[in-house]
């Protein structure tokens, strides 16, 4: 019986292929080899559903897998994501968003409208009566925005109403998801929905493999419809509580990138062979920050009332010596910090009156005249005459952390305050001891004081929101309620002008800095690490003193290329020698690696061309010897 013609033709071609492949093994190895980008971090993940993660990593991966429905642009400007173009109404109360044509997610299935109205809704199902939507971190978005209704005219159009003007909107962090994966996904049950993978995204790369404590992997989406960057494939390596050996792993070229390394490794790093090193101003900070937490807990809550008392937790400020945690912590790698909105935002950040500086003498004065006088031992005591003794918690991820709590030990020490401190894996701290949504509280809040740090989005509003009433056991980590911050928080969103906006937020800084809910430690830089050998088009955002990944969205991810199939030119070394208060970095040139040999001299072009025509020849030789079986079968 003779084979179709359909059948036949695959057949001769998997002969060729495998003819190929004996002949040429080293060849077929390297074009089945799919490119990797390799990043190491210092966190672990905690989730793939973009309402349940609380960690930066958490935020990069998801914006990876999912399109906003504006992205931000390498100056965190807006540009298309989900929405490839947007109008606004004369009198700004609609929004209309034209979803590109022709769009699929990555399983193939079409994205349309529908999906924005999915997302959307969820948010503002989960937010109507003060809830929220998992761990809250995505609902001030909309919210802030004073969005009233969401629909989809047709499957390309999104009509966005709000009850006020903003531009907000367009800067939105809620990723756009597929409403045939996520149909059954209600705010009551969004936190039971793992969102494992394979992920089903719009975005540059899709998740498909996760080792918790290990790392994650994504695929590039082939359905992508913006720029497609080089690597096939990125995977994220997890080093928590591992700093070194992340490094080393750099050093040996097992990774590409690194993220947050210790000053004294980045130090190290700067005379690497084709290494660029980046010590660059950050939209976040590190902070201790109290539990002002003003109800008791059974079970739970801090240890003292005194953390209730902003005149207690001022007086701690004067013993804290920032300046110090900067040059023998960060080996000068951040600038003293002082409120909520970092020093990056300049058209925010506005300086305190009365800056509190270090002074012993200062503390133990304003410690003994709001009431916390000594006990017989030298152990002040609180106006319960509970000795107080402070519990210190940090995340173990970061050595930063740990070596601050040394300081703040002892600086406490001297004014009669015990501490007693304890790393704590991240996710454990976040989800165990104030992240926790369940009321009435119980068992909860369990802590005294945390160091640890925020990262900022383009507009201020992310981290203004988590000191607000609102936001008490779930986003808040200090649990303080303030009448008058709430009402300051309502009144900048609502402002006509960024004038009028800035006004009330100069007033939420002065405040919180008065009322000492947090002692921001510093603005601290973003200290980062890669490899210029393998991949080029290394882009920052913003595009002046920014960071490649780990900032906005996954604009920088799309424009890498594959440094081995060009010359390389000079790569810009950024070396940061920040003098006090300052962040700047300055940039050297190392030399460019020799370039590799690809003239035409090479032989490689005649081997190729001879190693095709012996496979071609051997194709030829199977097909007659199946011919004439065939017609010897006909015969018979």
């Amino acid at each position: 019986m003779r084979s179709p013609l359909r059948d036949r033709f695959a057949r001769t071609l998997a002969a060729f292929g495998l003819a190929l492949a004996v002949l040429l093994p080293a060849a077929s190895a390297r074009a089945a080899t799919p490119l990797l980008l390799r990043i190491g971090q210092v966190d672990d993940l905690d989730s793939l559903n973009p309402f349940e993660t609380a960690l930066e990593l958490g935020y990069e991966v998801f914006t990876l897998n999912y399109d906003l429905l504006v992205n931000f642009g390498q100056n965190n400007e807006p540009v298309p994501g989900f929405a490839d173009s947007w109008t606004q109404s004369a009198d700004q109360l609609t929004w209309t968003f034209h979803i590109r044509d022709g769009m699929k997610w990555s399983d193939g299935q079409p994205a349309t409208s529908a999906d924005v109205v999915y997302t959307y809704q969820l948010e503002l199902n989960g937010t109507k009566d003060g809830g929220s939507v998992g761990l809250g971190y995505l609902d001030p978005y909309l919210k802030d925005s004073f969005v009233s209704s969401v629909t989809a005219p047709d499957p390309t159009t999104v009509v966005i109403k709000t009850s006020r003007p903003t531009s907000k909107l367009v800067s939105s962090y809620i990723p756009i998801l597929p409403q045939h994966i996520w149909k059954t996904v209600t705010p009551a049950n969004v936190g039971d929905f793992k969102n494992n993978p394979p992920i089903v995204g719009t975005g540059p790369y899709q998740a498909v493999e996760w080792k918790n404590g290990q790392y994650v992997r994504l695929v590039r989406n082939p359905y992508y419809w913006g720029k497609q960057g080089a690597a096939d494939q990125v995977v994220i390596q997890f080093f928590p509580n591992a700093p070194d050996t992340m490094v080393a792993a750099f050093k040996n070229n097992e990774l590409d990138y690194i993220h947050s390394p210790s000053a004294e490794q980045l130090n190290q790093l700067k005379t690497a062979k084709n290494t660029v090193t980046l010590a660059t101003e950050g939209n976040g900070f590190t902070q201790l920050n109290f539990n002002a937490y003003d109800k008791p807990i059974p079970s739970g809550g801090a240890s003292t009332t005194a953390l209730r008392d902003p005149a207690f937790r001022d007086a701690l400020g004067y013993a804290i010596d920032k300046q110090t945690l900067i040059d023998k912590v960060l080996l000068g790698y951040g600038s003293v910090g002082t409120t909520q909105v970092p020093a990056w935002e300049r058209n925010w950040h506005v300086e305190p009156n009365d800056v509190r500086q270090f002074s012993i003498d200062t503390a133990n004065q304003k410690l003994d005249t709001a009431g916390y006088p000594r006990g017989t031992d030298g152990t002040r005591v609180d106006k319960q005459g509970k000795p107080i003794n402070l519990r210190l918690y940090f995340p173990s991820t970061d050595p930063s952390y740990a070596k601050d709590a040394q300081f703040i030990q002892d600086w406490y020490s001297q004014v009669g305050i015990k501490v007693s401190s304890q790393g704590l894996d991240a996710d454990t701290l976040a989800t165990d001891e104030y992240l926790d949504g369940s009321k009435p509280l119980k068992g909860q809040l369990n802590y005294d004081m945390v160091i640890w740090a925020w990262q900022g989005d383009p507009d201020p509003n992310a981290l203004l929101v988590i000191l607000t009433t609102s936001t008490i056991g779930n986003t808040s980590d200090s649990q303080w309620s303030n009448a008058q911050y709430d009402q300051l928080y309502d009144q900048q969103n609502q402002a006509a002008t960024d004038a009028e906006r800035k006004t009330y937020m100069a007033q939420m800084q002065q405040l919180f800095y008065d009322q000492a809910p947090y002692h921001i430690l510093y603005y601290d830089n973003n200290l980062d690490a890669y490899h210029t050998d393998k991949f080029g088009g290394w882009q920052t955002q913003p595009a002046q003193g920014g960071s490649p990944f780990f900032v906005d969205g996954s604009i920088n991810y799309t424009v890498l290329t594959d440094a081995t199939k060009a010359t390389p030119a000079p790569t810009p070394t950024v070396n940061a020698e920040p003098t006090a208060g300052s962040s700047g970095p300055t940039a050297s040139v190392a030399p460019a690696p020799a370039p590799t040999d690809t003239s035409s001299g090479s032989p490689l072009p005649l081997i190729i061309g001879i190693v095709a025509i012996a496979a071609l020849l051997v194709v030829i030789l199977l097909m007659t010897q199946r011919r004439r079986k065939a017609t010897d079968e006909d015969d018979e």
